[in-house]
Protein backbone atom coordinates (compact mmCIF):
# COMPACT_ATOMS: atom_id res chain seq x y z
CA UNK A 1 0.00 0.00 0.00
CA UNK A 2 1.09 3.64 -1.15
CA UNK A 3 0.49 6.93 0.83
CA UNK A 4 0.92 10.30 -0.31
CA UNK A 5 0.76 13.60 2.02
CA UNK A 6 -0.77 16.72 0.43
CA UNK A 7 -1.50 18.98 2.81
CA UNK A 8 -1.52 20.07 6.36
CA UNK A 9 -3.53 22.64 8.34
CA UNK A 10 -1.80 25.05 10.42
CA UNK A 11 -3.55 27.27 12.89
CA UNK A 12 -2.29 30.76 13.07
CA UNK A 13 -3.31 34.11 14.89
CA UNK A 14 -2.77 35.90 11.29
CA UNK A 15 -3.06 33.18 8.62
CA UNK A 16 -2.06 36.12 5.56
CA UNK A 17 1.32 36.90 7.84
CA UNK A 18 2.26 33.17 8.67
CA UNK A 19 1.62 32.65 5.41
CA UNK A 20 4.09 35.26 3.91
CA UNK A 21 7.03 34.54 6.51
CA UNK A 22 7.19 30.68 5.40
CA UNK A 23 6.85 31.96 1.63
CA UNK A 24 9.95 34.64 2.25
CA UNK A 25 11.69 32.25 4.39
CA UNK A 26 11.79 29.69 1.83
CA UNK A 27 11.89 31.79 -1.37
CA UNK A 28 8.29 30.56 -2.66
CA UNK A 29 5.68 32.04 -4.91
CA UNK A 30 2.11 32.88 -4.08
CA UNK A 31 -0.36 29.64 -4.69
CA UNK A 32 -4.09 29.81 -4.97
CA UNK A 33 -5.73 30.14 -1.62
CA UNK A 34 -9.38 29.53 -1.04
CA UNK A 35 -12.29 29.79 1.89
CA UNK A 36 -10.57 30.00 5.38
CA UNK A 37 -6.89 28.83 4.15
CA UNK A 38 -3.98 30.89 2.81
CA UNK A 39 -1.80 28.60 1.15
CA UNK A 40 1.81 27.84 1.07
CA UNK A 41 2.74 25.54 -1.47
CA UNK A 42 5.93 23.19 -1.25
CA UNK A 43 7.57 20.93 -3.42
CA UNK A 44 5.96 18.01 -4.85
CA UNK A 45 2.54 19.69 -4.13
CA UNK A 46 2.24 19.81 -0.58
CA UNK A 47 0.33 22.43 0.93
CA UNK A 48 1.04 24.09 4.17
CA UNK A 49 -2.74 25.79 4.95
CA UNK A 50 -2.83 28.47 7.35
CA UNK A 51 -6.11 29.34 8.62
CA UNK A 52 -7.48 30.77 12.16
CA UNK A 53 -8.47 30.45 15.04
CA UNK A 54 -7.73 27.07 15.54
CA UNK A 55 -9.57 23.61 14.97
CA UNK A 56 -11.48 22.94 18.31
CA UNK A 57 -13.75 20.14 18.65
CA UNK A 58 -17.51 20.51 19.48
CA UNK A 59 -20.89 18.55 19.51
CA UNK A 60 -23.07 19.78 16.51
CA UNK A 61 -26.63 18.10 15.04
CA UNK A 62 -26.80 16.01 12.19
CA UNK A 63 -29.52 16.70 9.50
CA UNK A 64 -31.63 13.80 11.27
CA UNK A 65 -31.13 15.67 14.12
CA UNK A 66 -28.56 12.92 16.17
CA UNK A 67 -25.39 13.99 18.73
CA UNK A 68 -22.01 13.80 16.63
CA UNK A 69 -19.06 14.96 17.55
CA UNK A 70 -18.19 18.09 14.77
CA UNK A 71 -15.29 20.18 14.17
CA UNK A 72 -15.28 23.48 12.75
CA UNK A 73 -12.75 26.68 12.57
CA UNK A 74 -14.41 27.99 15.55
CA UNK A 75 -14.96 28.10 19.74
CA UNK A 76 -18.65 27.93 19.10
CA UNK A 77 -21.64 26.96 17.27
CA UNK A 78 -22.60 28.95 14.83
CA UNK A 79 -25.53 30.29 14.63
CA UNK A 80 -25.67 30.98 10.75
CA UNK A 81 -27.95 28.00 9.08
CA UNK A 82 -26.22 26.08 6.03
CA UNK A 83 -28.51 24.73 4.04
CA UNK A 84 -26.98 22.16 1.61
CA UNK A 85 -28.29 21.17 -1.96
CA UNK A 86 -27.34 17.75 -3.66
CA UNK A 87 -26.80 17.00 -7.01
CA UNK A 88 -29.34 15.89 -10.05
CA UNK A 89 -29.88 11.86 -8.68
CA UNK A 90 -28.57 12.12 -5.40
CA UNK A 91 -29.89 12.58 -1.65
CA UNK A 92 -29.85 14.78 1.25
CA UNK A 93 -27.81 11.93 2.76
CA UNK A 94 -24.37 12.92 0.89
CA UNK A 95 -24.32 15.89 2.89
CA UNK A 96 -23.88 14.08 6.35
CA UNK A 97 -19.59 14.17 6.39
CA UNK A 98 -20.01 17.80 5.66
CA UNK A 99 -23.18 18.20 8.13
CA UNK A 100 -20.34 16.69 10.73
CA UNK A 101 -17.65 18.97 10.31
CA UNK A 102 -20.30 22.39 9.96
CA UNK A 103 -21.87 21.23 12.97
CA UNK A 104 -24.70 23.63 14.66
CA UNK A 105 -27.80 24.54 12.37
CA UNK A 106 -27.39 22.27 8.92
CA UNK A 107 -30.41 21.14 6.95
CA UNK A 108 -29.83 19.02 3.92
CA UNK A 109 -32.81 18.34 2.32
CA UNK A 110 -33.91 15.51 -0.58
CA UNK A 111 -34.72 18.09 -3.46
CA UNK A 112 -37.67 17.35 -5.36
CA UNK A 113 -38.03 14.17 -7.63
CA UNK A 114 -35.83 12.95 -5.52
CA UNK A 115 -35.15 10.33 -2.74
CA UNK A 116 -38.01 10.64 -0.22
CA UNK A 117 -39.25 13.72 -1.36
CA UNK A 118 -42.41 14.40 -3.33
CA UNK A 119 -42.22 15.04 -7.30
CA UNK A 120 -43.61 18.42 -8.97
CA UNK A 121 -46.52 18.60 -11.04
CA UNK A 122 -45.15 20.82 -13.74
CA UNK A 123 -42.07 20.30 -15.69
CA UNK A 124 -39.26 20.93 -13.69
CA UNK A 125 -37.26 23.87 -13.52
CA UNK A 126 -34.46 25.03 -11.00
CA UNK A 127 -36.78 28.23 -10.21
CA UNK A 128 -39.56 25.29 -9.39
CA UNK A 129 -37.08 23.42 -7.31
CA UNK A 130 -35.75 26.49 -6.02
CA UNK A 131 -38.86 27.48 -4.55
CA UNK A 132 -39.80 24.48 -3.28
CA UNK A 133 -37.23 24.50 -0.48
CA UNK A 134 -37.24 28.71 0.04
CA UNK A 135 -38.76 27.99 3.33
CA UNK A 136 -35.78 26.05 4.48
CA UNK A 137 -33.97 29.60 4.44
CA UNK A 138 -33.67 31.23 7.38
CA UNK A 139 -34.20 34.90 7.34
CA UNK A 140 -32.26 35.17 10.38
CA UNK A 141 -29.30 34.09 8.27
CA UNK A 142 -28.63 31.19 5.98
CA UNK A 143 -25.30 30.08 3.87
CA UNK A 144 -26.32 28.09 0.90
CA UNK A 145 -23.89 25.29 -0.49
CA UNK A 146 -24.84 23.60 -3.68
CA UNK A 147 -23.19 20.48 -5.44
CA UNK A 148 -24.05 20.30 -9.36
CA UNK A 149 -27.88 20.64 -10.35
CA UNK A 150 -28.23 21.88 -6.08
CA UNK A 151 -25.56 24.61 -6.69
CA UNK A 152 -28.15 26.47 -9.43
CA UNK A 153 -30.96 26.14 -7.06
CA UNK A 154 -28.52 27.51 -4.40
CA UNK A 155 -27.70 30.54 -6.80
CA UNK A 156 -31.76 31.16 -7.61
CA UNK A 157 -32.07 31.16 -3.85
CA UNK A 158 -29.55 34.01 -3.02
CA UNK A 159 -31.74 36.93 -3.26
CA UNK A 160 -34.26 35.17 -0.60
CA UNK A 161 -34.23 37.49 2.60
CA UNK A 162 -31.46 36.29 5.37
CA UNK A 163 -29.11 35.02 2.66
CA UNK A 164 -26.02 35.85 3.10
CA UNK A 165 -23.10 33.50 1.06
CA UNK A 166 -23.84 31.28 -1.77
CA UNK A 167 -21.16 28.38 -2.41
CA UNK A 168 -21.80 26.35 -5.76
CA UNK A 169 -19.55 23.23 -5.90
CA UNK A 170 -18.72 21.26 -9.22
CA UNK A 171 -21.49 23.13 -11.09
CA UNK A 172 -21.27 22.45 -15.05
CA UNK A 173 -21.76 25.65 -16.49
CA UNK A 174 -20.85 25.62 -19.98
CA UNK A 175 -23.94 23.67 -21.84
CA UNK A 176 -23.60 22.92 -25.56
CA UNK A 177 -26.56 21.90 -27.67
CA UNK A 178 -25.79 18.71 -27.62
CA UNK A 179 -25.75 18.14 -23.91
CA UNK A 180 -29.05 19.88 -23.74
CA UNK A 181 -30.62 17.22 -26.17
CA UNK A 182 -29.35 14.30 -24.41
CA UNK A 183 -30.49 15.71 -20.99
CA UNK A 184 -34.40 16.21 -22.42
CA UNK A 185 -34.43 12.71 -24.10
CA UNK A 186 -33.54 11.64 -20.48
CA UNK A 187 -36.26 13.21 -19.13
CA UNK A 188 -38.63 11.95 -21.67
CA UNK A 189 -38.00 8.23 -20.98
CA UNK A 190 -40.06 6.08 -18.28
CA UNK A 191 -38.64 5.20 -14.85
CA UNK A 192 -36.60 1.92 -15.71
CA UNK A 193 -37.91 -0.86 -13.63
CA UNK A 194 -35.06 -3.60 -12.45
CA UNK A 195 -35.44 -7.22 -11.18
CA UNK A 196 -33.76 -6.82 -8.11
CA UNK A 197 -33.03 -4.24 -5.08
CA UNK A 198 -29.10 -4.48 -6.10
CA UNK A 199 -29.40 -3.82 -9.62
CA UNK A 200 -31.22 -0.58 -8.61
CA UNK A 201 -28.46 0.52 -6.28
CA UNK A 202 -26.11 0.03 -8.79
CA UNK A 203 -28.00 2.25 -11.17
CA UNK A 204 -28.72 4.81 -8.55
CA UNK A 205 -25.05 5.15 -7.53
CA UNK A 206 -24.01 5.17 -11.29
CA UNK A 207 -25.81 7.97 -11.81
CA UNK A 208 -25.38 9.93 -9.04
CA UNK A 209 -21.65 9.57 -9.58
CA UNK A 210 -21.22 7.88 -6.40
CA UNK A 211 -19.43 4.26 -7.47
CA UNK A 212 -17.11 3.09 -5.25
CA UNK A 213 -17.49 6.33 -3.34
CA UNK A 214 -20.64 5.16 -1.43
CA UNK A 215 -21.24 0.95 -0.02
CA UNK A 216 -24.15 -0.07 -2.12
CA UNK A 217 -25.39 -2.01 1.40
CA UNK A 218 -25.30 1.02 3.08
CA UNK A 219 -28.60 3.31 4.35
CA UNK A 220 -27.32 6.47 2.14
CA UNK A 221 -27.45 3.64 -1.40
CA UNK A 222 -30.83 2.55 0.01
CA UNK A 223 -32.36 6.25 -0.03
CA UNK A 224 -31.61 6.70 -3.83
CA UNK A 225 -34.37 3.61 -5.00
CA UNK A 226 -37.97 2.14 -4.07
CA UNK A 227 -39.58 -0.51 -4.17
CA UNK A 228 -42.36 -0.11 -7.87
CA UNK A 229 -45.16 -2.18 -6.07
CA UNK A 230 -45.14 -4.54 -8.34
CA UNK A 231 -42.24 -6.98 -7.46
CA UNK A 232 -39.15 -4.74 -9.24
CA UNK A 233 -36.67 -1.72 -7.94
CA UNK A 234 -36.64 1.83 -9.91
CA UNK A 235 -35.16 4.97 -9.02
CA UNK A 236 -36.35 7.19 -6.46
CA UNK A 237 -35.15 9.85 -9.06
CA UNK A 238 -37.83 11.33 -11.36
CA UNK A 239 -36.51 11.77 -14.53
CA UNK A 240 -38.22 14.47 -15.88
CA UNK A 241 -35.68 16.45 -13.52
CA UNK A 242 -33.16 15.93 -16.35
CA UNK A 243 -35.34 18.56 -18.31
CA UNK A 244 -34.73 21.81 -16.23
CA UNK A 245 -32.98 23.13 -19.36
CA UNK A 246 -29.69 25.64 -19.33
CA UNK A 247 -28.67 27.01 -16.08
CA UNK A 248 -27.76 30.27 -16.69
CA UNK A 249 -24.94 30.60 -14.54
CA UNK A 250 -24.05 33.97 -15.67
CA UNK A 251 -26.90 35.48 -14.90
CA UNK A 252 -27.57 34.07 -11.90
CA UNK A 253 -23.87 35.50 -10.56
CA UNK A 254 -24.99 39.29 -11.68
CA UNK A 255 -27.88 38.89 -10.24
CA UNK A 256 -26.63 37.84 -6.45
CA UNK A 257 -26.53 40.25 -4.11
CA UNK A 258 -24.24 39.09 -1.69
CA UNK A 259 -20.97 36.87 -2.06
CA UNK A 260 -21.04 33.84 -4.79
CA UNK A 261 -18.05 31.20 -5.21
CA UNK A 262 -17.97 28.51 -7.60
CA UNK A 263 -15.75 25.78 -6.10
CA UNK A 264 -14.42 22.67 -8.09
CA UNK A 265 -12.29 19.67 -7.30
CA UNK A 266 -9.39 18.97 -8.93
CA UNK A 267 -10.31 16.23 -11.10
CA UNK A 268 -13.71 16.98 -12.20
CA UNK A 269 -14.28 16.76 -15.82
CA UNK A 270 -18.16 18.31 -15.66
CA UNK A 271 -16.49 21.69 -15.13
CA UNK A 272 -13.43 23.42 -15.70
CA UNK A 273 -10.98 26.37 -14.25
CA UNK A 274 -11.48 28.10 -17.85
CA UNK A 275 -15.15 27.13 -17.57
CA UNK A 276 -15.51 29.47 -14.51
CA UNK A 277 -12.83 31.85 -15.81
CA UNK A 278 -15.14 32.73 -18.65
CA UNK A 279 -18.10 33.60 -16.06
CA UNK A 280 -15.27 36.39 -14.60
CA UNK A 281 -15.29 33.69 -11.50
CA UNK A 282 -11.87 32.83 -9.88
CA UNK A 283 -11.68 29.16 -9.69
CA UNK A 284 -11.72 27.44 -5.92
CA UNK A 285 -10.16 24.61 -6.16
CA UNK A 286 -9.82 21.60 -4.02
CA UNK A 287 -6.94 19.56 -4.79
CA UNK A 288 -6.52 15.85 -5.39
CA UNK A 289 -11.09 15.87 -5.55
CA UNK A 290 -13.00 14.56 -8.15
CA UNK A 291 -16.89 15.56 -8.98
CA UNK A 292 -18.16 14.46 -5.57
CA UNK A 293 -15.72 15.90 -3.27
CA UNK A 294 -18.21 16.77 -0.86
CA UNK A 295 -18.32 12.76 -0.44
CA UNK A 296 -14.71 12.08 -0.94
CA UNK A 297 -13.25 14.93 1.70
CA UNK A 298 -16.35 16.37 3.64
CA UNK A 299 -14.22 18.61 5.66
CA UNK A 300 -12.01 20.15 2.92
CA UNK A 301 -16.06 20.74 1.48
CA UNK A 302 -17.10 22.34 4.93
CA UNK A 303 -14.37 24.89 5.44
CA UNK A 304 -15.66 26.69 1.95
CA UNK A 305 -18.92 27.70 3.94
CA UNK A 306 -16.51 28.96 7.72
CA UNK A 307 -16.00 32.30 6.46
CA UNK A 308 -19.88 32.92 5.80
CA UNK A 309 -20.80 31.69 9.35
Amino acid sequence: MTATFNHTIVAAVDRHASARFYRELLELAEAPSWGPFVNVALDGGVLLQFAEPPLLPRSGRSRAGADHPALSLGHAAPVTRALLLHGLGATGGVWDGVAAALGGDVVAPDLPGHGGAGTLPAAYTFAGVAEAVADLVDPAGTVLLGHSFGGVVALHLAGRPGVRAVVGLGVKVAWSDDDLVRAAALAARPPAVFGSREEAVARHLRVAGLTGLVDPASDLAAAGVVDDGDGGWRLALDPRAFGVGEPGVAALLTAAPGPAVLARGEHDAMVTDDDLRALGVPPVVLPGLGHNAHVEDPAAVAALLVPYR
